[in-house]
């Protein structure tokens, strides 16, 4: 499993938040789709551009959702310039089929999600999702609610390993947890690099080409700051109900939870689920509401990889949608961590 990786960038917020964006898989998403017309959703905007793509290849409109207020900030310099075709709101995508009915009523032909933290929130230090860059430990996508600086201090050692182990696949979550409440004791946890020189200290050295110790437990703690994954499972199920037929559904996932879930979520859609997940129950084979022209997902190019390094663990999946009745698909059936067996103690830790 691997998340978005992190790379230097250049100095400075300004600078940071104005680097070129590379939309990862853009080439490959296009050619899936194509033609691209109509009215379109990227319910991940960041810093727009899979909605920029979109528009140069012929979509009539997109509807950028984000729930960061720094995304629309950042917007403002280059928006207005495509008029009408471009529409910005500030929400989650898990509220996407909310969204299509108010702003796009004329129907979508599309919908396009980019997973996880983008590059210009991990660029920007004062944002707290960095283990490369000292800041406040915050990771709030929405910059409001309880930040990952209240998880470490407030929670306790049982639960914050679950966090760990469960979102970020920590083997050593209990050890970690452990260190940070024994710290926390001393003072407050209260920047990212404390906490990551933290995690350093109590795992064994990482040997030379492996991810930084921090990458798990940061990846973990983040999507728990966020709810990324019950998000996603209610932005798949909201996806499903704004498309009409023939509408494609294109998600780019960076890790193996993510893209299980996407996995997971169209082989129960298309009809196609076997026995996806033994904890789950046993559900009834419903109508086939996508269909997938290549059920395996679609990697990044040497091409690309020359370009965009950060592209390396990226996976695109592609379905279209059909006449059947949406309906809700039950989270440990899409294999979400932490729903298949609820209260358990997430499996097997040091």
């Amino acid at each position: 499993m691997a998340d978005r990786p992190e790379t230097p960038s250049t100095s400075g917020p300004e600078a940071k938040a104005e680097a070129p964006h590379v939309p990862v898989l853009l080439r490959p998403l296009l050619a899936a789709v194509a033609p691209v017309t109509g009215t379109w959703i990227d319910g991940t905007f960041g810093a727009g551009g899979y909605a920029r793509g979109l528009l140069e290849a012929g979509a009539d409109r997109v509807i950028g959702i984000d729930q960061d207020p720094l995304a629309l900030q950042m917007a403002e310099s280059w928006a207005p310039a495509w008029g009408d075709r471009l529409q910005i709101v500030q929400e989650n995508f898990a509220n996407m089929d909310a969204v299509a009915e108010t702003h796009a009523p004329e129907g979508l032909a599309g919908i396009v999600l980019d997973l996880g933290v983008s590059s210009m929130q991990l660029d920007l230090a004062e944002r707290g999702f960095s283990f490369l860059r000292d800041g406040p430990l915050d990771m709030r996508m929405s910059q409001s609610g309880p930040s990952a600086a209240d998880l470490v201090n407030e929670m306790e050692e049982g639960p914050l390993a679950d966090i760990l182990y469960l979102y970020g696949e920590e083997r050593a979550s209990r050890r970690i947890a452990r260190a940070i409440v024994r710290a926390r004791e001393e003072a407050p946890i209260t920047t990212t690099l404390r906490l990551a020189e933290l995690i350093e200290r109590t795992l064994p050295r990482t040997k030379p080409g492996q991810s930084h110790a921090a990458t798990r437990s940061f990846q973990a703690l983040r999507i728990a700051v966020n709810d990324e994954y019950g998000a996603l499972a209610e932005g798949l199920m909201a996806a499903e109900r704004a498309l009409p037929p023939g509408g494609a559904l294109a998600v780019v996932t960076f890790h193996s939870i993510e893209d299980r879930m996407v996995k997971r979520f169209f082989q129960l859609r298309t009809g196609h689920s076997g026995n996806v997940n033994r904890y789950a129950p046993v559900q009834e084979a419903e109508a086939a509401a996508f269909t997938q022209k290549t059920k395996k997902g679609i990697g990044p190019d040497d091409d690309e990889l020359a370009v965009n390094p950060r592209s390396r663990s990226a996976r695109l999946r592609v379905g279209f949608r059909t006449s059947a009745p949406a309906e809700d698909v039950d989270r440990a059936a899409m294999g979400m961590p932490g729903a298949a067996k609820p209260g358990g103690k997430g499996g097997r830790r040091r």
